[in-house]
């Protein structure tokens, strides 16, 4: 994996904020890290054994991207020492642990700054711009793969009773993982969510982005997000990591 290049951090300013909570549940089974230009989010699966482990050494393995500017090649290949590393782990009474995972990395392709966003299961990473929230990632679970055959209403999945079933996972029952990876060029103002489904299950997108809008500073942001799921009657563990990023100029 190349070094990252001195070029992207002097070109790329971040500010980061992180906030989790276990809400009703008898242990925070998320994960995180935000450090060196890598800001992931693992969530442990509740259905399984040892989700806490699982989202931990999923995030210990995917921490070594973090050390480079890794290309969408070299992250696939991580994803995957992740999934077999989580698959070694004791199977215990129940089924195999596992854990979703979603984020982006910081690096730069052909000399642009880009998010290298890495994505298994509906964790979800966001990207607002202009004040308007998109969702980045694709939910690999039921109801996402319903909605998009056209089975499912969209305003309905939010509701539908299969709506944790996730379809890829780090570690479970498959032998294999197929990872969304691909790049996303960085854009001045950027700022970017990373959130287990105990935002998502809890908060629409238009609320997640009223109170991304609130909030200037990145800390508050995910702190308000956590302090409104929690409001709304979120029971599941959740975690918000905000980064915001702003382009400066090249140094002749």
């Amino acid at each position: 994996m190349a070094r990252r290049d001195p070029v992207i951090d002097g070109r790329v300013r971040l500010r980061v904020g992180v906030a989790t909570d276990r809400a009703q549940r008898p242990r925070n089974e998320d994960a995180v890290w935000t450090q060196d230009g890598a800001f992931l989010v693992a969530d442990g699966m509740g259905g399984h054994e040892r989700g806490e482990e699982a989202s931990r050494t999923a995030i210990e393995v995917l921490a070594v991207l973090a050390q480079g500017a890794p290309t969408p090649e070299e992250a696939r290949g991580v994803v995957h020492e992740a999934h077999a590393a989580v698959r070694a782990l004791p199977k215990g009474t129940g089924r195999r642990p596992g854990t979703t995972v979603t984020g982006v990395v910081l690096t730069e392709h052909d000399g642009v700054p880009c998010w290298l966003v890495i994505n298994v299961g509906d964790s979800r990473t966001y990207r607002m711009a202009g004040a308007v929230l998109e969702q980045v990632t694709h939910d690999h679970s039921e109801v996402a793969e319903l909605v998009a055959a056209g089975v499912v209403p969209a305003e309905d999945a939010s509701r539908h009773p299969r709506r944790n079933v996730v379809t890829r996972v780090l570690g479970g029952g498959s032998r294999q993982v197929d990872p969304d990876v691909w790049l996303l060029p960085v854009s001045p103002g950027d700022r970017m969510l990373m959130c287990s489904d105990g935002l998502t299950d809890a908060l629409s997108d238009a609320r997640i982005e009223a109170e991304l809008r609130a909030a200037d500073d990145p800390q508050d942001a995910a702190d308000r997000l956590i302090a409104a799921a929690l409001a709304a009657g979120g029971t599941d563990n959740v975690t918000a990591v905000v980064v915001d990023a702003t382009l400066t100029r090249r140094s002749a």
